[in-house]
């Protein structure tokens, strides 16, 4: 289904080539029709050519002597030079006194190759070209049409691989909810027959990679119907109106096939909301085009067979008239999978590839927890290229479990030395992450830590992993991933006395969960259930931002730097009680480099 384009070159290269081929043909073709047969020789060669009687026809010009052989088929030219008796020679030698030997260029043929046909060649590549472009601004090489204002859509069919709802997992609240969808293109009559009419639109909204270009492609799959699929950016053109008019031919041609699906991927790229300040920074074509598509939309039945699907990352930035009931009709979250839906996916993607038979594909889920359907793809690419470059056939439970931290942090630095007492701080840093993890009753169980420096610049990390599922988190639960956090920051200090710059994202994620609980989630007695943070972007990394006045922000600063320390001194406490564990479990970790879950608990129950 992929189209692979070859890149087009800029049209001024075109016309530059085209004026250059017309400045050689002036400088060199032309000259060429000018002189041609004519050839030049010294003025010693044109005598002995007269005493030997070899000269045919001449003609003695101001500034030249040009004549032919006897033959005359050869014209020559030489030099005048002061020789009396020249003439009366010539007449001894036989030769004829002619005029115009040379003939010149007719002035009309010399105009027509002068400038009427570089004209032309020039006026017809740039149309050919304008054309290309126009071709292209239409539409180009898309399954629609080559004409300027036609849609570029791609049209897909099922085929007899055709992607169904068995390709997709991990989502089954979306596909039960595109199943009524795929039913009814299926047998309208009976919605027809009770007076029910389908949503008209139906927007997929969710986290980056989770599938939803997938589900709709498979809903086309399971109904067997054409499947139109754009990008809500390739409506937007150079010239204005143009994405008004790809909007018209993208409904005229599904009404036209209906039953049909329409995807527009990214609408956003069109839909956002429209400017109401009156003022600059509007954007009129994609605003005409967002008009046209609300038009399009209102204008067929909700039986007419043609069903509009739309994914977006940023719903919250979707123009109301967009969303309200009537257009896009029904909202499908395609949510990030849980722990059943992500061994689901890597099942899936696993039969792609060989692997072992005793692959846990449970424990690798569990450990890939908050990973889209894309990044579990990746895994299992990820552990496949490592089977084939350890020289193996298959991949192994290692392979996936390194895949996930290839992912998650990267390649390992190979190159990346460490010295001794850099080696020993990473070391003390993660074991210090890990054991406060350990000694807290809600924390998750730690899987593996590691201090081999990785690609993205961590220098060693901990592993956690949760057993399920979780949702919720309660505050004492906050507290201790905030102490967690600060554990390896308290292991430094304890252990060496000094403090260094590896903490730097411990900190940052520390400060950002304490800052959640006290301005979002309302987990602070001076603010109560008041939100003072509100997140936007919340399938685009939830970023917030703080909606009170300076004062509030002031105390809610004061909060923070509260509990994360009151945290860290928690974590300083735990890791003190149990200082010959630390020490113990460092060593352990300094001489081996990584160590699994099991043997860290082994160590800490001995």
């Amino acid at each position: 289904m992929n189209e692979v384009k070859k890149p087009q070159k800029p049209l001024f290269y075109f016309y530059g080539v085209v004026l250059l081929l017309i400045i050689l043909f002036n400088t060199l073709v032309l000259p060429m029709f000018a002189r041609m047969q004519v050839k030049e020789v010294d003025y010693g060669t044109f005598m002995t050519m007269a005493e030997n009687q070899e000269i045919g026809r001449v003609e003695v010009q101001d500034n030249q002597i040009v004549f032919t052989d006897k033959e005359d088929k050869q014209i020559y030219k030489t030099g005048v030079m002061n020789d009396p008796g020249l003439v009366e020679r010539l007449k001894e030698s036989g030769a004829v006194f002619s005029q115009e030997i040379v003939e010149e260029m007719s002035p009309l043929l010399s105009f027509f190759l002068t400038w009427i046909l570089p004209m032309l060649i020039f006026v017809g590549i740039g149309q050919i070209m304008s054309k290309k472009m126009m071709d292209k601004a239409g539409g180009g090489a898309g399954a629609m049409s080559f004409n300027m204002g036609k849609s570029n859509a791609k049209v897909y069919v099922k085929s007899s691989d055709g992607i169904s709802f068995a390709d997709v997992e991990g989502v089954d609240e979306a596909e039960e909810s595109l199943a009524e969808i795929v039913d009814y293109l299926h047998d309208p009559s009976k919605y027809k027959e009770i007076g029910a009419t389908m949503p008209k639109g139906v927007l997929l909204v969710g986290p980056p990679g989770t599938g939803k270009t997938m589900l709709a492609k498979a809903v086309a799959g399971e109904a067997n119907v054409p499947f139109f699929s754009i990008s809500g950016s390739e409506f937007v053109e150079m010239f204005v109106g143009m994405g008004a008019s790809k909007v018209r031919d993208l409904f005229k041609q599904a009404k036209e096939k209906a039953p049909c699906i329409v995807f527009i991927d990214e609408i956003d790229a069109i839909g956002q909301k429209r400017n109401t300040g009156g003022g600059m920074g509007g954007n009129d074509e994609r605003e005409q085009t967002l008009n046209q598509l609300l038009t399009e939309m209102d204008g067929f039945e909700g039986n007419s067979g043609v069903m509009i699907l739309a994914a977006t990352n940023r719903p919250e930035s979707l123009d109301p008239a967009l969303t309200r009931p009537g257009r896009f009709d029904r909202r499908v979250p395609v949510e990030l999978p849980d722990l059943e839906g992500r061994e689901k996916i890597l099942k899936v993607h696993s039969k792609k590839v060989k692997i072992a038979e005793d692959v846990d594909f449970k424990q690798v889920a569990r450990m890939a927890s908050g990973a889209s359907g894309a990044e579990l793809a990746n895994i299992i690419n990820e552990a496949a290229l490592r089977a084939v470059r350890d020289g193996r056939k298959f991949a192994t439970q290692s392979d996936l479990e390194e895949s996930i931290e290839v992912v998650i942090a990267g390649y390992q630095k190979k190159n990346a030395i460490l010295t001794d007492k850099e080696k020993r701080i990473v070391a003390y840093h993660e074991i210090g992450h890990a054991l406060v993890a350990a000694m807290q009753t809600h924390s998750a169980p730690v899987q593996k830590i590691t201090i081999i420096p990785r690609t993205s610049g961590a220098l060693g990390y901990t592993m956690q992993v949760d057993e399920g599922n979780h949702y919720l988190m309660s505050k004492e639960e906050i507290e201790n991933k905030i102490a967690t956090y600060t554990g390896g920051r308290a292991a430094e200090e304890i252990a060496f006395g000094s403090i260094t710059t590896g903490a730097s994202n411990d900190i940052e994620q520390a400060t950002k969960l304490a800052r959640a609980m006290i301005a979002r989630y309302g987990m602070s007695k001076e603010f109560d259930m008041v939100a003072m943070e509100t997140v936007t972007n919340q399938y685009l990394g939830g970023d917030a931002s703080l909606a009170c006045s300076v004062e509030t922000q002031t105390k809610i600063d004061e909060l923070v730097v509260e509990v994360v320390k009151k945290q860290h001194d928690k974590a300083a406490q735990i890791l003190m009680e149990n200082r010959e564990k630390l020490d113990q479990l460092s060593q352990y970790l300094y001489d081996h480099e990584t160590i699994t879950g099991d043997e860290f608990m082994r160590i800490l129950n001995r």
